[in-house]
């Protein structure tokens, strides 16, 4: 069985050539370019002549079901700009080549590496990819950004890593942040009709940082844990100020806002109260102080 890697691409000079080089073992590389303005092109040229120019469109999985066409071999692994294959996962496909299985699709693990650090929370790890599958039985929905790729029958699970090299810099992530991931979640909400009243402008990011910093342990990657919370509540943030504007900037509070206030920052203390003691249950190996503390948990939500 012959394999196609198809990566996509956009001004991705510092990146590419890793990400190329690891794919380097297929029997045939294809890159979208999605009109990149850098050397992305020139390098890419060095591993592969099959090199598709298309326009830069916000919805980044048309380009790549437009890759998968392309793509002459049995078997294609989709990769982003960003991403490599480690040598245990190219070990794995390799394997797998070679088999008869039925599987049609196979899932790996992605190793996200986010201003320099290993992201090992919830969140980010173990964030299987399914990447890997036969021609013609995987495609991307092509509704919003964030999709996993939609595979007809049996898929599995490999061992074998993607290393992500994710976001290197602020300025990149709230480039991404702006440009591309707002805009998708505020299409999203506005085809479900939602309707944002002005307590969101508060709920929305506070329940995204509880979410990623607590809920999915974010506090297990530290300070990188805690600034990526407060980089995903000020998202949410955002996406409330952009719905916002689509209504007009409608201003629905009443005359006892002040009073209204102190009641949704009440609630809000007692919610950052429970996560907090939830956490130091969860990270306690006393027997002892777990009872006292889910004690103290219980009383804070009377």
């Amino acid at each position: 069985m012959k394999l196609s890697v198809v990566v996509s691409a956009y001004n991705e000079e510092k990146k590419i050539e890793e990400c190329l080089k690891s794919a380097s073992f297929a029997d045939e590389i294809i890159l979208i370019d999605n009109t990149s303005q850098d050397k992305t092109v020139e390098i890419a040229r060095k591993y592969t002549s099959k090199i598709f120019t298309r326009p830069n469109n916000i919805m980044l999985n048309i380009n790549k079901n437009f890759g998968f066409a392309k793509a002459s071999s049995d078997w294609i692994l989709s990769l982003d700009a960003d991403e490599r294959i480690s040598p245990e996962l190219q070990k794995e496909i390799k394997r797998e080549l070679k088999t008869s299985k039925q599987t049609n699709g196979y899932w790996t693990p992605r190793k996200n590496i986010i201003f320099g650090k290993w992201m090992r929370s919830e969140m980010w790890w173990p964030d299987y990819q399914l990447r890997f599958f036969k021609k013609g039985m995987g495609k991307f929905p092509q509704k919003h950004v964030h999709e996993y790729l939609k595979v007809v029958g049996e898929t599995q699970k490999l061992k074998g890593v993607l290393i992500h090299d994710h976001y290197s810099s602020i300025d990149q992530y709230l480039y991404k942040m702006e440009k591309i991931y707002t805009e998708s979640e505020v299409k999203n909400k506005l085809e479900k009709k939602v309707k944002v009243q002005w307590y969101d402008s508060i709920r929305y990011p506070v329940s995204d940082f509880l979410k990623t910093f607590f809920l999915q342990k974010g506090y297990k990657d530290g300070l990188h844990g805690l600034v990526l919370s407060m980089l995903q509540a000020f998202y949410m943030e955002v996406v409330f100020v952009k719905l916002w504007e689509k209504q007009d900037f409608r201003d629905d509070v009443s005359d006892n806002f002040p009073k209204e206030l102190y009641k949704e920052f009440g609630r809000i203390k007692k919610e950052f109260r429970y996560w907090i003691i939830t956490a130091l249950i969860n990270e306690t190996r006393s027997p002892l102080k777990k009872i006292i503390l889910k004690i103290v948990r219980r009383r804070n939500r009377v």
